[in-house]
């Protein structure tokens, strides 16, 4: 395994993380005795397996339904100094319940203390206020942090990039948990700005919300070769110093086996890097345009200022990757969670496009007569069944 300096942490982090929101049982709480013995007979051996790999860093939330109590059981067996655990709590209105969720979550951990607490889905102004305000949830975090039950403070988002820069620049988190891979790389700015502030930087869901890159089409699997989409993937997350790990969210033991094949290129990333790239920026160009590909985001709305709160960029980001790299599959799953994503993936589909004026909202974008047209081919492409957060499953 190989480790990067975490930030100001200190802390010694392994490039992948073992993430704890796909091995568990269920995504509702459970009694114990409700927990079937080969759920809890498969996290265990994920969790032995990780640690035998060097992946020391153990990822979870309060969310993840049954995944504290399940990981409560086993993780007490381990020298506590060698783990680096990591628990999320949503920000509330209410900072008391905030602790309590909190001590419910070490409760079930059954620890005496988690290394890193991340202040869960900071993605709009309603949890940026919930958690600064006075006597807020960050204020809530640091009696925690001066008790002992906590050592570092960090973040996670699913939200704008402004609003992911917002509380970067407060300088009160230490780490900060985005989306960043090859088919979305809007979060850049947001690296930089945690790199200024010397926070640790974990990459959410590199493989699932990267392209669903354990089940690629075919056209991604050739323009990536030699590698795999997986493994292109966290190498071009990895040749980013200012990344710090990669999540897993391993359902089983061997699900960390073609991640483990990217630790062979680190060293020659740029170079083996190159010409895939390269090949992906032809494709792309080569089905949407030179034009297109290079400013079809100048200028669009966001989905608040839209009529019917269609989410333009969202839609439109997931035509280009169908179109350009046959992710139809993925596309549709991100396409139907519009209208069921709250503020975690907000915004409607165009399904309703052809009942709304958009010349207003399109006004500053060079595409103002085209994007309407284009948004009902994609609704006709990717539209379907509506799809739920996993935690709503």
């Amino acid at each position: 395994m190989e480790y990067r300096r975490f930030g100001r942490t200190e802390l010694k982090m392994p490039v992948f993380s073992c993430g704890g929101m796909r091995y568990q049982y269920q995504w509702q709480d459970l009694p114990w005795g409700k927990i079937p013995q080969e759920s809890q007979q498969n996290l265990e051996a994920t969790i032995h397996r990780a640690l035998e790999l060097g992946i020391n860093h153990i990822e979870t939330a309060r969310g993840y339904g049954t995944s504290e109590m399940q990981l409560g059981r086993i993780l007490p067996q381990f020298p506590r100094d060698e783990l680096i655990v990591q628990t999320k709590v949503v920000p509330k209105p209410d900072a008391q319940e905030f602790r309590r969720t909190f001590e419910q979550s070490l409760a079930f951990l059954e620890l005496d203390y988690v290394d890193l607490l991340g202040i869960h889905g900071i993605n709009t102004p309603e949890t940026v206020e919930n958690t600064f305000k006075p006597n807020g949830c960050l204020a809530e975090a640091r009696k925690l942090q001066a008790q002992g039950k906590v050592r570092y403070i960090g973040f996670s988002t699913h939200g704008p990039t402004n609003i992911i820069l917002q509380t970067i620049n407060s300088g009160e988190f230490d780490y900060v948990n985005l989306h960043w891979y090859y088919i979305f790389q809007n979060n850049w700015p947001a690296i930089e700005a945690a790199t200024r502030q010397d926070m640790g930087v974990f990459i959410i869901s590199p493989s699932d919300k990267g392209g669903r890159l354990y089940e690629p089409p075919e056209k991604l699997v050739e323009l990536c070769d030699p590698l795999s989409p997986m493994v292109f993937n966290d190498l071009f997350c990895l040749s980013h110093p200012q990344v710090h790990t990669l999540s897993v969210g391993a359902t089983r033991p061997s699900d960390f086996d073609e991640h483990l094949k990217t630790l062979d290129h680190l060293e020659r990333s740029k170079e083996v890097l190159k010409p895939i790239l390269d090949r992906l920026e032809a494709r792309a160009i080569e089905v949407l345009g030179a034009d297109w590909y290079y400013s079809w985001q100048k200028g669009l709305p966001q989905w608040e200022e839209t009529p019917g709160e269609i989410n333009i960029p969202a839609i439109l980001w997931l035509r280009n990757l169908a179109l350009a790299y046959d992710l139809v599959d993925y596309g549709k799953m991100r396409y139907n969670l519009l209208g069921n994503g709250s503020h975690w993936f907000p915004g409607n589909k165009a399904d309703q496009v052809l009942d709304y004026d958009l010349k207003a909202c399109l006004s500053r974008s060079p595409y103002q007569d085209k994007i309407p047209v284009l948004l009902a081919e994609t609704d006709r492409l990717l539209g379907g069944q509506a799809v739920k957060r996993l935690s709503q499953s």
